[in-house]
């Protein structure tokens, strides 16, 4: 969406926008004894990222992000790659570590601790790579069906099965 300028609604996009514009919503509170803010911007200048966050919370001085999502819990792995992308960005702009972050998962009302290990850090910021590079270059990487391909809202632009077809028609 950001890096190709491709996009289009589908119901699940409609349904993240909402819930989003919902946690959007610039705020700062208390819950218990955890520091709570919604819709902050953050940024990484070593990374190249700027995007706003969905919760941010802080509790006994350890901060660590939170993102909505609408699907079910553990759908995607990019989710905690996303968690993990602004946990690098917090730690760049408060000179703190963090270790941990959320994913919220709208239809289950549940979060899902993501570990922020090296090996997520590692993949993180080797996607980042990969992206910035697909911007430098413009070159999109080759369409791959997986069952993730039917949720998607650029399914029939992308066409990943008549790709791998024409591909395997080639190779005879």
């Amino acid at each position: 969406m950001f890096c190709a300028g491709e996009f289009i609604d589908n119901q699940y996009t409609i349904e993240g926008t909402s819930l989003h514009d919902r946690v959007h919503t610039l705020s700062e509170n208390y819950r218990e004894d955890t520091w709570q803010v919604r819709a902050i911007w953050l940024k990484s200048e070593q990374y190249k990222l700027i995007g706003k966050s969905d919760l941010i919370e802080s509790e006994s001085g350890q901060l660590y992000p939170v993102e909505y999502k609408r699907g079910h819990k553990g759908e995607w792995d990019n989710d905690e790659l996303q968690v993990c992308a602004q946990a690098l960005c917090l730690e760049e702009m408060t000179g703190k570590t963090i270790t941990q972050g959320f994913v919220y998962y709208a239809h289950s009302h549940q979060r899902q601790l993501v570990e922020i290990s090296d090996q997520l850090r590692n993949e993180a910021i080797a996607t980042i790579q990969s992206i910035i590079q697909l911007m430098q270059t413009g070159q999109m990487p080759k369409a791959i069906y997986s069952k993730r391909c039917k949720g998607c809202s650029l399914y029939s632009q992308c066409l990943p099965q008549a790709v791998e077809k024409v591909g395997r028609y080639q190779e005879d």
